[in-house]
């Protein structure tokens, strides 16, 4: 019997979904998949304090959270789109940025057109506009100083160097949740920004 050396590029999802890696189609795509995966997801390589890695999904939730207050008026879809802004990480992991950086072009290629096809499937335009874009960097990066001087070790100091000082964002006390809570979690905020 011989082996079938043919590279698999997909990945079976607990949907049952079978997703090309190569070619993503929105079709393969499911939210509660997304939400499985992200919610196994460590922030920081799992280098965080607590009894629970501090999961992309709860990241996720977050970040759509400071999204919302710093404009309260923003439209439902970039609200979704800060929800899902991580969702690729749910097929190829959370790279931390200087990973990202070192892998190269290649990988936010790969990454991009995986993007594409998740904001397709679920009704968003494939690419953000630069404001929204911004927008949504601006409230990432506030996270990721909340999650760095809460959860990862960093000193005020460090985190301001590193991601600058948050202005205008709500005052939020970060406690890593067990995964099966920040999947829940995330598919409520899906849910309830689904409905609008």
């Amino acid at each position: 019997m011989t082996a079938d050396r043919t590279a698999r590029a997909w990945q079976r999802m607990l949907s049952g979904r079978r997703l090309d890696l190569l070619d993503p189609s929105p079709l393969d795509i499911e939210i509660e998949d997304i939400a499985h995966g992200l919610s196994r997801q460590a922030r920081w390589n799992g280098q965080t304090r607590g009894e629970w890695a501090f999961s992309v999904a709860q990241h996720c939730v977050v970040v759509e959270q400071i999204l919302a207050h710093l404009r309260p008026s923003v439209s439902t879809a970039w609200r979704l789109s800060a929800l899902l802004h991580d969702a690729p990480e749910y097929v190829i992991g959370d790279l931390i940025s200087p990973f990202k950086a070192a892998v190269g072009l290649d990988y936010r290629t790969f990454e991009g057109r995986l993007m594409e096809a998740i904001r397709v499937r679920f009704g968003l335009p494939p690419r953000l506009s630069a404001e929204a874009k911004s927008l949504i960097k601006r409230a990432d990066t506030a996270s990721a100083y909340l999650e760095a001087t809460q959860l990862a070790g960093f000193t005020a100091e460090e985190g301001r160097r590193y991601f600058g000082a948050p202005r205008g964002i709500p005052s939020l006390h970060l406690r890593p949740l067990p995964p099966e809570r920040a999947k829940a979690s995330f598919l409520e905020r899906f849910a309830v920004l689904c409905r609008k």
